[in-house]
């Protein structure tokens, strides 16, 4: 069923990188399409082979002697799924790299982010593209799905694709599970899962607010440096995302806390128990669930722009600004079908001046609305870029 939705343009990216590149890394969370998408490619190629490192079988292959093995391969594209299981092996990836003199030559798998494989950026270093692969996106769902589904379930293929909503919840039930006490430990972290568990908890409950260290450490037990290195893991596993304060050096007595959102709408949903859409609309998260599926979408169909949240010590707030070359975006993001931003966000127009402003929430088409601001879906804004 996930190849029917599998994006035509993802697909084209990569193999555009690979042949462009010696080697491409597909980086993202557990279960969001990675192997699908490189059997996709591979199938298209009588050259592939594919090995999945979780598999001890595919593992061995390579493992006892990996020079031997490529150089057996040499002639082939060869994909390497889950290569955090098994780090040890980017050196000899570099040298063959290096004497095969080829694009092409490996597509890495993996679910962790490249700073926590410091491997592949040490040793691959000029010789390897990378590309982070998000659960499914607005763009993505084709009409197949409402964008309501997309919202309460979230993006990872098997849970969108449950028609049974309690089924979708179990699925992600499983996966914050087995997340916590496989995931994490396999990457070599020595966390009580309970522990994380319980951050993970009260990140749902704070989310899309000010990131408070300390108050966390407290209710957790540790330190609040102990609290940012659990946050900086569950960020570098694609399971988390902060956002920066807006800076400016005129004065203004800015907001200097990043906020944190959970990634995927559906695994926050999940943490607090909002299993139907009238659920998730009586709940006090829904406007700011609606605010980081949003922002979830743009941040990662356009990962080269800069971004950011604009607050004051008055409370004036823009939700995102979105900076690149001479482009600054304003925009605010509202859940209701009648938009209506607060006064502090007029406000903050004059000091953020942005180029162009918009109000994304979901009305059916974009409309002119006050001061020259344009109000429109995320789809039709997204697709406007």
């Amino acid at each position: 069923m996930q190849n029917e939705i599998i994006s035509r343009h993802i697909t084209d990216e990569i193999k555009r990188r690979l042949g462009n590149n010696p080697a491409v890394a597909l980086l993202g969370a557990r279960q969001v399409g990675k192997s699908t998408l490189a059997r996709e490619i591979l199938k298209e190629r009588s050259d592939a082979l594919f090995l999945d490192l979780e598999k001890s079988s595919d593992r061995m292959k390579i493992e006892s002697d990996p020079e031997i093995f490529l150089k057996m391969n040499r002639d082939k594209l060869i994909c390497l799924d889950e290569v955090q299981r098994l780090p040890e092996i980017f050196s000899t990836l570099r040298s063959f790299i290096d004497e095969n003199d080829r694009s092409g030559q490996l597509l890495i798998l993996g679910s962790a982010s490249r700073d926590l494989i410091r491997q592949s950026s040490e040793s691959l270093a000029g010789r390897i593209a990378y590309m982070e692969i998000s659960p499914f996106l607005i763009p993505e769902i084709n009409g197949r799905f409402s964008e309501y589904d997309l919202w309460l379930k979230g993006g990872y293929p098997r849970s969108i694709l449950q028609k049974d909503p309690e089924e979708s919840m179990d699925w992600r039930r499983d996966y914050i599970r087995t997340f916590l006490e496989r995931d994490i430990p396999q990457l070599g972290f020595s966390i009580p899962s309970k522990n994380m568990e319980r951050l993970w908890t009260m990140l749902a409950h704070n989310h899309g607010q000010l990131i408070n260290f300390s108050n966390l450490g407290k209710s957790l037990g540790v330190s609040h440096h102990t609290v940012k290195s659990y946050i900086d893991i569950l960020e570098q596993t694609f399971v988390v995302r902060s956002l920066s304060p807006f800076y400016s050096n005129l004065g203004k007595r800015l907001i200097k806390t990043p906020k944190l959102y959970i990634r995927d709408t559906g695994i926050l949903h999940t943490l607090l128990g909002i299993e139907e859409m009238n659920d998730l609309l009586g709940h006090p998260v829904c406007g700011n669930s609606y605010e980081s599926y949003v922002i979830e979408n743009i941040r990662s169909l356009y990962p080269h722009w800069q971004y950011s949240f604009y607050r004051d010590s008055t409370g004036n707030e823009i939700d995102l600004i979105m900076e690149k070359g001479n482009r600054r975006i304003a925009i605010e993001i509202k859940s209701s079908g009648t938009p209506k931003p607060e006064k502090g966000f007029w406000n903050s127009l004059d000091f953020v001046k942005p180029t162009e402003t918009w109000i994304l929430a979901p009305v059916d088409e974009t409309y002119p609305g006050p001061k020259g601001v344009k109000i429109s879906n995320p789809l039709s804004f997204i697709q406007s870029l």
